[in-house]
């Protein structure tokens, strides 16, 4: 047995010993989170300075904090999600006890990413410890710092007998998926997506895939245009664009983008100054690779840098930078960006926008700036993607009780909140039935005739109710 069987084979031993099942120690292992979080904010803090230069204000808000936030949330509601849910019942099951059992899968594999390297494992993990699951954790091991630190950090606060964290990059993740899981959570590109869903088949294990694509940003005439340029600024260059949901083009008439500009162009200063290089509050790309690949889609642009553009390989430095002049054939529009590099192109009307986005892969995140409440309500129906926000970026992702998932080429799956704990566990259908009023399972029994048939079928079909849509 290899390594990776024999930890795979420990935490389905102690599995079988029912010992996650106790609300008492997922309460326990929930609050480890927490105390880990509070403890080594400094160390996780200095970490993602050293992998992604983060700000402290950026890891606050969007790593320890998001964690804490959703443990906290577990914690207080953990109770409600596991009990029994009772459901309606026909008249021949009348005398029966019928409820969905909240059970937890087994041993669950999470996949982390790099550029949020807390969060996206510890959310995760929050929820698979929720539901009573074991759980095989594997950090990115492009966030080098972060990942070493969880790797020396999550053993001492959690149970060793239930959770472990394995290292390594492509060439042990692949070992790792040999190995069979009882549900597979893997955050990151649609290319090692693939692999996953792959290695999962051959088990015939369930995934969650969180992935991204190319999120629009959709500014229609009517809006505040110092506010909107304001929030794509923030939304767009947060974490120096490395987000799976951060608006990655632009669509907006030529008109408003006249406006747009300027706008922009004052925020970037007013965010980060005029030389956004020698600003602590702007991130820098994870390593050399990324680095060139965004730096390769901007020289190979067909469009005209408006803004920023500038580039130092020595930090792995990328400006914020628009673009304008872009077409549909563009090399930035041919896959996601995932760099502080906002293109935008121009559209006629909102249905030219709305068919642009509709010819394309389902996005993770659409976002809609607008005054008028009607384009909101024509968007949201005319579109589909795996989140929708008006007037803002980034912001419906820190909502604890909405659901995050992509759909289609976005993701498969959801999480957060008790979504996070629905996704790890089975809904296991219960029927509880005792011996008595035999004579009324006659009607089932042969010998059959036309006089139990109707019987039987007035007692079990579902009727439709009569109501007005006002």
């Amino acid at each position: 047995m290899s390594d990776y069987g024999a930890i795979v084979q420990k935490l389905r031993d102690s599995f079988g010993t029912r010992k996650t099942r106790p609300a008492e120690f997922r309460i326990s292992q929930l609050n480890s989170i927490v105390k880990l979080l509070r403890e080594n904010e400094g160390p996780i803090v200095e970490a993602l300075e050293r992998d992604l230069r983060k700000p402290k204000f950026e890891t606050m808000i969007s790593e320890i904090s998001m964690a804490i936030n959703e443990a906290n949330y577990a914690i207080n509601h953990l109770a409600s999600w596991m009990k029994p849910e009772h459901v309606e019942k026909s008249l021949v099951m009348k005398f029966d006890e019928c409820f969905i059992r909240k059970e937890p899968l087994g041993v669950v594999l999470i996949i982390g990413a790099w550029n949020y390297p807390v969060q996206l494992v510890l959310v995760p993990l929050i929820g698979a410890i929720a539901a009573g699951n074991c759980a095989v954790v594997k950090p990115s091991e492009l966030s080098d710092s972060t990942s070493s630190l969880l790797t020396e950090l999550l053993p001492k606060y959690l149970d060793q007998s239930c959770f472990s964290v394995v290292c390594g990059g492509a060439k042990e993740t692949t070992e790792l998926l040999e190995q069979r899981f009882d549900h597979i959570f893997y955050t990151g590109g649609v290319s090692v997506a693939r692999s996953v869903m792959r290695a999962a088949s051959c088990h015939l294990t369930p995934v969650t895939l969180e992935l991204g694509g190319k999120s629009p940003a959709l500014v229609e005439g009517s809006c505040d245009i110092t506010a909107t340029a304001r929030r794509l600024v923030w939304a767009r260059f947060f974490n120096a664009g490395q987000s799976c949901v951060a608006p990655d083009y632009v669509l907006c008439s030529p008109e408003t983008r006249r406006l747009l500009l300027p706008a922009l162009r004052d925020c970037i200063t007013q965010l980060y100054g005029t030389e956004p290089r020698e600003s602590r509050d702007f991130g820098r790309i994870i390593n050399q690779r990324h680095f060139e690949r965004i730096r390769d889609l901007l020289s190979n642009s067909q469009g005209r840098v408006e803004i920023g553009g500038e580039t130092e390989e020595g930090e792995r430095y990328i400006a914020p930078t628009v673009l304008v002049d872009v077409s549909e054939s563009d090399p930035v529009m041919q896959e996601e960006i995932f760099g502080p590099v906002l293109p935008i192109l121009t559209v006629e009307s909102l249905e030219e926008a709305i068919n642009f986005i509709n010819c394309r892969e389902k996005p993770l995140a659409l976002y809609l700036y607008t005054g008028d409440s009607k384009v909101v309500t024509k968007v949201m129906e005319c579109t589909s993607s795996g989140g929708f926000c008006s007037n803002d970026g980034l912001v419906h992702t820190t909502v604890i009780t909405l659901p995050f998932g992509g759909v289609g080429s976005s993701g498969v799956g959801r999480y957060h909140g008790r979504f996070s704990f629905d996704t790890f566990s089975h809904q296991r259908s219960c029927v509880l039935r005792g011996f008595g009023l035999e004579w009324a399972n006659q009607l089932r029994y042969p010998p059959y005739s036309e006089q139990k048939l109707e019987r039987l079928l007035q007692a079990t079909q579902e009727r439709k109710w009569s109501c007005t849509l006002l």
